[in-house]
This record gives structure tokens, sequence and C-alpha cells, in this order.
């Protein structure tokens, strides 16, 4: 049997509907994301955009919204390391991420803890501050379910070695403080596995990270990423772990007109191979690939699709 989470409402009557009440503690299991009594499943979710700047989009009544009127099953904390994120406050945006990781879990809502590295593309150079980072996070929420960290968001301009040397110094301070938890890990040329950068998933399955209960992600943007990558996400699915991390249905900037064709190829083949995805992003940015419209997340009105972008309307339809 292969199982489908759906969020339910967070009331006390609906809470034992909730993914976390259904699915309990996630593990790698084979090649797929498994429940706790090792069936496959598949999340279906939303990541914030970064946290210094639209963390008034992230709120109750939205996170009701995503959780009861969407029926999303995962939330993506995405907290940024430069452009006036972590490296700036590190005690402000842990105590954010961890905010919102306790919001999201009164909603019966998988977290994944994401380390927005993204300029510069070495995540080494941000090793010490993700040690410290996930060893507080760690701390502080790690005997919980429902929790997955990803360690690395969009490495480029490196080697897969170099990205695997960062999982393989990073991992053990994770597990220091928590053995349990699933660790998703970037892989080259902005979660591509190497496309961008002109290789193919053969250099991490040829060279897999020396780490447990792990999986890889997959990063793309539909009107940019087209068919070589979504055979490399078939080809490289059948071999590793993956979990689709970020997409959108713009370009690779997550903006632009909206390719809901080739969005729906990505959706059919995740749906139908069992592959976790979370869409970038729930904020209401001016961007095409923002859900909201712009000005929502100054009110207080969530729920339906009158306060949403062609995209979020797209995308909601998906998601419960």
């Amino acid at each position: 049997m292969q199982i489908q989470f759906r969020a339910a409402a967070s009331t006390s009557d609906t809470a034992a509907r909730t993914a976390v009440a259904a699915g309990g503690r996630l593990k790698v299991c084979g090649n797929r994301l498994c429940d706790a009594s090792g069936q496959p499943v598949q999340l279906r979710g939303m990541s914030t955009h970064g946290t210094q700047w639209y963390a008034q989009c992230v709120t109750n009544g939205s996170l009701d919204a995503l959780a009861e009127d969407w029926g999303a099953d995962v939330l993506r904390v995405s907290t940024y390391v430069q452009e006036g994120g972590y490296e700036t406050n590190p005690a402000h945006f842990t105590n954010l991420a961890s905010r919102i990781i306790d919001q999201a879990t009164a909603r019966g809502m998988y977290v994944i803890v994401d380390w927005h590295m993204l300029t510069p593309g070495d995540p080494h150079v941000n090793l010490e501050r993700a040690k410290k980072f996930f060893t507080d996070i760690a701390k502080r929420h790690g005997h919980q379910p429902n929790l997955l960290y990803e360690i690395a968001n969009e490495p480029s301009g490196v080697s897969w070695n170099a990205i695997k040397s960062y999982a393989e110094k990073l991992i053990p301070v994770i597990r220091a403080n928590d053995p349990e938890t699933t660790i998703l890990v970037g892989t080259r040329a902005w979660s591509s596995f190497g496309v961008s950068e002109g290789s193919d998933e053969r250099e991490v399955v040829n060279n897999p990270v020396r780490a447990t209960n792990i999986m890889y992600t997959f990063h793309f943007y539909a009107a940019s990423h087209r068919d070589a990558y979504l055979r490399t996400l078939d080809r490289a699915s059948d071999r590793l772990p993956v979990f689709v991390t970020e997409f959108g249905t713009q370009n690779h900037a997550g903006e632009g007109a909206n390719d809901f064709t080739m969005s729906q190829r990505y959706l059919d083949l995740m749906s139908r191979k069992k592959i976790s995805w979370v869409n970038w992003n729930f904020s209401d940015d001016h961007r095409s690939g923002a859900v909201f419209k712009q000005g929502t997340c100054s009110g207080d009105r969530w729920k339906g699709t009158g306060v949403l972008k062609e995209a979020g309307i797209w995308i909601r339809a998906r998601m419960g």
C-alpha cells in the first residue's frame, strides 16, 4: 500500500487525521520516503519565502489555510544565510524558524528546516554557521516526529565531492543531538543533480554520501527546466531517494509566465513514483511564483482563491 497524506484541521476532533498523526516519524526505506510503519508516502506542500523578508506571510491564519483549505501536509521553512538572513542575527533567525516550526507542528504538518545557502554557492563557506544552527534546532525540536533537515539549499559552482564532504562533516553534528530525523542533501548545480552544469545523477549514484536516513534534493522551474531535467529526475529516483524541496511553474527566477503543461508532467511523474514535493513560494512577493496577490500578507484573509495569483490557484488545486 502507498499512502498519500492529507492534512486536516487543527481542532482536537480532527487531530487524529493530520499528516503527522497518520505517518509518525518519517524515514528512508530503499529509494522512498516512508512512514513510521515502513509504507511509502508522498508529501505535498509549500515553502516560505526568505523569513527575513516575508515572515509576515506565515501566520496562524495563513497556516490554517494551508493545512485546512489547501490540504498541505508539509511546510518548508527557508532561513536564508546571507542576503540579510541568519548571518546578521543568528539568535533572531533561529528563534523565528523555531516559532514557525511550532506553528506548523500545532497543525499536524511536517516541517522541512531549510538552510537556504544560495550565494556563495560553496556550502563550506557557511559550515560553522550550519553546525550552530542545526545544533540549536535539533536540541529544541529533534525529539519531534515531524522534522526533516535540508542542509544545503542550492550548491553551485562546486564539485559533487565538495558537497559530499560538507554533508559528511555536518551530518554527524546533527546526529549528536538528533539521531533519527531524515536529512536532505542538496545536489550540484542548484540542486539539479548537476544538469545545470553539464553533469547528471551518476556522480551521486557512484559516490553517495556516507550516511544513513538521507535523501537528495532536486529543484526545477518548469518554464526553464524541460525534458532533460524531467528525465534526470526520473532516472535519479530509480537509484536514489529523492525529495523535490523546491519547484515553480515559472522560469528559473520564479517569475514570468506559468507553464502549467510542463509542470503537470513533473507532478504526474512525482505522483506515480511517490516523490514528495514543495512549491516555491508562500508569500505575496511581486513575482508570479509567489502564490498570494500583493498586499495579502498585510491583511487577514487567507482562505479561498480570491487572494491567490494564477500559480496559487493551480497549486492549491493539486495539493489536497
